[in-house]
């Protein structure tokens, strides 16, 4: 009888990965049935079922995505709905339900550390614990504070939402880089506002940078400030020595891409959708899109205005998202930082891939090349399939860059659309639901967790030469 228990154990033992994957499933399905009831809808008669459960898959994925208007179609019981499950998705599954066993004082298992440790893509289960405490702490701060500066700004709004609550929504739908907005054209009658899109900005960067990153910041600045205290010779070179590889890629990566950003758009759209507004104004615009077009999904300008190139543009920013262990998604800033190293490297004919005086393990770099190869075939897979599905939909023009665009925007979880989200087919809305739920949880983890079991091979074959190029 023991024994028979003992394999029947063995065969419904979940991986990390399949439990992070379940989690998310079981996140979407209990927030589905909640946005389905009646006091969800701000309508007569309860919200149809695709549409409960996209809204419900989109928010739990902090994408952004949405197919009724989030401010006038959700009565407050569903705007708190979908609220909390961004707020949860952009935490993380496993590290929310963690925060929970801790202030319950429930002891952390071993299992329970391996699935956090996947959740946030750590490399060891040590000190895994005090990360999650560290996440939630900064979490409630920077939500917090960013709500506190929104309603300085619009606690006279006229509005038919409280102006704490409006605050608040949008707060912490930029630190999770959910892009849900209660307004119905995000935040195009803020684009001259430069006190909302510097907050918004800035809840968006520091939401995506990663909370490996926001944890060793107050570190290096405390250290900073005990040499200064002491007055002794302040080393910038000692001190930048002191940041984390970690750390020192996210935050280089993201600038230039930011700053790389901004220019692209400025340069594209400055005689098109920025006409008129001034070169001050312009550059706002252009900023603020070059920082939400990676993962965040708010826009200051109607994005179906925008040229091809300019559409095209901002598909290589929604493809490459946010930084490791953040709220947001795409392949990561460090994943292209790797990539580009390794090139560079194969192009200098060197044996391995140096950065900032760091050697990186070649594991690490065939990784990051699973991760990007495995996301491009996804988007050409999807977007193969929704444009044969969506071809007679005349309501969608310039279909194929149309659907490439929704497609990436999902995979990223980013949010931004030209507008078609609504005029999907019900087979359509499956597929971006899918997409996006791929995109929070990483091909790479999906793959993983559809592996039955670990396939070591203990043999190799003869060595063959293959030319390629």
């Amino acid at each position: 009888m023991n024994s028979e228990h003992s394999s029947l154990r063995k065969k419904i033992d979940l991986s990390p990965n399949q439990i992070l994957v379940l989690g998310f499933l079981s996140t979407i399905i209990v927030g589905t049935f909640l946005l389905h009831l009646d006091g969800a809808s701000a309508n007569e008669g309860p919200i149809e079922w695709i549409d409960a459960l996209f809204t419900a898959t989109s928010a739990t994925c902090v994408t952004g995505l949405i197919v009724l208007d989030t401010g006038s179609d959700f009565s407050l019981f569903g705007q708190w709905v979908i609220l909390i499950l961004f707020q949860i998705g952009g935490l993380g599954i496993m590290t929310f339900s963690t925060m929970f066993a801790f202030l319950l004082g429930k002891k952390i298992s071993l299992r329970q550390r391996l699935i956090i440790q996947e959740s946030l893509n750590q490399f060891s289960i040590g000190g895994l614990v005090r990360l999650a405490k560290y996440i939630l702490l900064f979490t409630l701060f920077f939500e917090g504070l960013g709500t506190l500066l929104l309603y300085l700004n619009w606690h006279q709004l006229s509005s038919h939402h409280s102006s704490l609550f409006l605050s608040f929504f949008h707060a912490v739908s930029a630190f999770c880089n959910a892009g849900f907005s209660l307004n119905a054209t995000s935040f195009v009658k803020y684009r001259q506002d430069a006190y909302v899109n510097i907050v918004m900005a800035v809840l968006i960067v520091l939401g995506g940078i990663g909370f490996v990153v926001l944890i060793e910041g107050p570190k290096i600045f405390k250290w900073f400030l005990k040499r200064l205290f002491l007055k002794s010779r302040v080393d910038i070179r000692h001190i930048f020595s002191k940041i984390s590889l970690q750390t020192k890629m996210a935050v280089s990566v993201s600038l230039i891409l930011i700053f790389l950003g901004t220019i692209v758009f400025f340069a594209l759209e400055y005689s098109r959708v920025l006409q008129g507004l001034g070169v001050k104004d312009s550059i706002l615009t252009s900023f603020f899109h070059s920082v939400t077009s990676r993962t965040a999904g708010f826009n200051t300008v109607p994005i179906k205005d925008l040229a091809s190139p300019t559409l095209f543009f901002i598909i290589i920013l929604m493809f490459i998202g946010a930084s490791p262990g953040s709220t947001g998604g795409g392949i990561k800033t460090c994943t292209l930082g790797i990539l580009i190293s390794g090139a560079l490297s194969m192009i200098k004919n060197q044996d391995n891939i140096h950065i900032f005086k760091r050697t990186i393990p070649k594991v690490i770099f065939k990784k990051a090349v699973m991760i990007a190869g495995l996301a491009v075939a996804w988007i050409v897979a999807f977007t193969m399939m929704l444009s044969f599905i969506e071809s007679r939909n005349e309501a969608i023009p310039n279909y194929f860059l149309r659907i490439l665009f929704e497609v990436t925007s999902a995979f990223g979880t980013v949010g931004l659309s030209t507008g078609i989200t609504s005029i999907l087919s019900p087979l359509g809305k499956v597929l971006i639901m899918v997409t996006m739920l791929v995109g929070r949880i990483g091909p790479l983890t999906l793959a993983l967790a559809m592996a039955t079991r670990e396939n070591r091979i203990f043999y190799r074959y003869p060595q063959e030469k293959l030319m390629v190029g």
